[in-house]
C-alpha cells in the first residue's frame, strides 16, 4: 500500500529523517517506537505530506504523493490521521465535526459536474452539430449528501456509545471521548489506511483503555495501521511490526516478539530497559 523509499526531512540544515526505506502492506499494523526526538512523529507527518519531505519518495496505492505536481489532497481522503490533541473543531458540535470531511469532499465532485455542464451548455450554444453532447447526470444532491454523511456519522458514533453525544460541542467531552471521537471523524473517510500520532499520551491513564479497545476492535477488522505510540503493551498484543526509530533512522523491523524478546541493536536494548525497566 506504501513504499517509502529514501525519505529525508532537514529543517533548517539539520536533518531529521537520513533515509527512511520501509514498505507498508494493506492490513499491517505497524508501531512505531523510539526515543523522543527520534523523528517519529515527523515520518509519520511526511507520510501524508503534512510535512512535505526533503527528498524521497512516497509511493501510496502506485501513486508518488511526494510529487509537489500531485494533488495532495485527492490522496489524503484516503489516509485518515489521529492527531495527540484531538484537533477537532469546537465551534461545531460532535456529529458535525464526523460528518464535515465527507460532506465537503462530496460537495466538491458535485461542483465539478455542475460546471462541467454548464460549460457543455455554452458549447451547446454555438454547436451546429445535431449531436451535440449530453449533460452529465448527477450522481446526488445536496440533499443526499447531508443525509448519507447524517446517517453514517450516526452509525459512527454508536459504535463508540456516543451517540448522546452528537449535538454536544468537544469541550464538553472528556479526553477519552474526544479522541474516540476523533478516530471515527477519520473513519468517516472510509480510508485505506489511518496514521495515529501518538494518541493516548494526552489522556489520563483512566482514559487510555477505551481509546485502546477501539484501536484494538480496528486491527480486527483489518483496518491497516501505522501507529507512533509510548503504549508497549498494546505494541506486543496488536502490531504485526514493530519499527524502532533512532535519530532519524530506522534501526530494526521486527515483529513484536522478536523485538521485544531479542532486539538486535544495542540502541534497541538500552531504550527497551528503560522504558520496561528490566535489564
Amino acid at each position: 500500500m506504501i513504499d517509502v523509499i529514501n525519505l529525508k526531512k532537514s529543517y533548517d540544515g539539520t536533518e531529521v529523517l537520513k533515509g527512511i526505506n520501509v514498505t507498508i502492506q494493506k492490513g499491517d499494523i505497524v508501531v512505531i517506537l523510539g526515543p523522543s526526538g527520534s523523528g517519529k512523529s515527523t515520518f509519520l507527518r511526511c507520510l501524508n505530506c503534512m510535512e512535505d519531505p526533503s527528498d524521497g519518495n512516497i509511493i501510496f496505492n502506485g501513486v508518488d504523493i511526494a510529487d509537489m505536481k500531485v494533488d495532495i489532497n485527492i490522496h489524503r481522503r484516503k489516509m485518515g490521521m489521529v492527531f495527540q490533541h484531538f484537533n477537532l473543531f469546537n465551534n461545531k458540535t460532535v456529529i458535525q465535526n464526523i460528518m464535515m470531511a465527507p460532506v465537503h469532499v462530496q460537495s466538491q465532485e458535485l461542483r465539478k459536474i455542475k460546471r462541467k455542464n454548464w460549460w457543455i451548455r455554452i458549447k451547446r450554444i454555438f454547436q451546429k452539430s445535431q449531436a451535440k453532447q449530453a449533460l452529465l447526470s448527477l450522481p446526488y444532491s445536496k440533499q443526499d449528501i447531508q443525509k448519507t454523511a447524517l446517517n453514517d456519522a450516526t452509525k459512527l458514533l454508536k459504535r463508540i456509545g456516543l451517540e448522546d453525544k452528537a449535538n454536544v460541542y468537544p469541550s464538553t467531552l472528556s479526553g477519552g471521548q474526544k479522541q474516540r471521537v476523533a478516530i471515527v471523524r477519520a473513519l468517516a473517510m472510509n480510508p485505506d489506511v489511518i496514521l495515529f500520532d501518538e494518541p493516548t499520551s494526552a489522556l489520563d491513564p483512566e482514559m487510555v483503555g477505551e481509546v485502546l479497545d477501539l484501536m484494538r476492535s480496528l486491527a480486527k477488522e483489518g483496518m491497516t495501521m501505522i501507529i507512533v505510540t509510548h503504549e508497549m503493551g498494546f505494541a506486543k498484543e496488536v502490531a504485526n511490526r514493530i519499527l524502532f526509530m533512532d535519530q532519524g533512522q530506522i534501526l530494526e523491523d521486527a515483529s513484536p516478539s522478536e523485538f521485544f524478546s531479542n532486539p538486535k541493536t544495542e540502541r534497541a536494548k538500552e531504550f527497551l530497559s528503560k522504558v520496561l525497566s528490566v535489564k
